[in-house]
C-alpha cells in the first residue's frame, strides 16, 4: 500500500497545529558492522554507551539520558548503504549546546580525518554535513540564541544558507 495521497486512503490535513511541548525523541539506525559505528558515535563523537546487546545492538547517550541514538543489526549485518536517489533518511541532526561545543565536535572530526560534506551558516544555526560510516547523512549544529535568527521586515523568520568560516569556528574550541 503506498503512503502518500496517492492510495485508496488519502492523508488529510489536521487544521490544528501540533502541541509546542512536543519534541523529537531518539533516532534508531540500521548499521552494517556495530563496532564500526560505534568507533564513529562513540569514539569520534563521544557519544557514551548505555547498554550493548552483544553484537547486535547498540544505545548511545549524551549526558545520561536512556538513548539519543539506537544502533543495530538486525536487518542489516554486512550491509551496504541505500542508493542515491531512494528513499529515506536525509539526515539525522545532533544539535551542540553552544558554538564551542560545535567547534570541538569540528576538531575531533579533523583529527581522525573524516570529511564534511558541507559547512553552511543558516542564520538561526551554524551547521555541519557529514557521513556516517554507513553513509547516513549526520547533521552537527548549534542554534543562535532567538533573538539573533535573522527577520524580513514583517518580521518573518528568515533564514538563509551561507559559507561557514571553519577556522572562526575551530577558533572557539573548547
Amino acid at each position: 500500500m503506498k503512503r502518500d495521497g496517492g492510495s485508496s486512503h488519502p492523508i488529510s490535513m489536521s487544521k490544528k497545529a501540533i502541541h509546542e511541548g512536543v519534541r523529537m525523541g531518539h533516532v534508531h539506525l540500521k548499521v552494517a558492522d556495530l563496532e564500526r559505528a560505534l568507533r564513529f558515535y562513540q569514539g569520534v563523537l563521544g557519544f557514551e554507551v548505555t547498554q550493548k546487546m552483544g553484537t547486535s545492538a547498540a544505545f548511545l547517550s549524551a549526558g545520561g539520558y536512556h538513548h539519543h541514538i539506537g544502533l543495530n543489526t538486525w536487518e542489516s549485518a554486512g550491509g551496504e548503504a541505500p542508493a542515491q536517489g531512494t528513499t529515506g533518511l536525509y539526515h539525522l541532526a545532533i544539535v551542540y549546546p553552544t558554538r564551542a561545543e560545535l567547534a570541538d565536535a569540528l576538531r575531533r572530526l579533523i583529527d581522525v580525518g573524516i570529511p564534511l560534506d558541507g559547512a553552511a551558516d543558516h542564520g538561526v544555526s551554524e551547521a555541519l554535513y557529514l557521513r556516517d560510516p554507513d553513509g547516513n547523512g549526520v547533521e552537527l549544529y548549534w542554534d543562535r540564541p532567538q533573538e539573533q535568527w535573522p527577520r524580513n521586515a514583517d518580521g518573518e523568520l528568515a533564514m538563509y544558507t551561507r559559507h561557514l568560516d571553519l577556522k572562526s569556528l575551530l577558533a572557539v574550541a573548547v
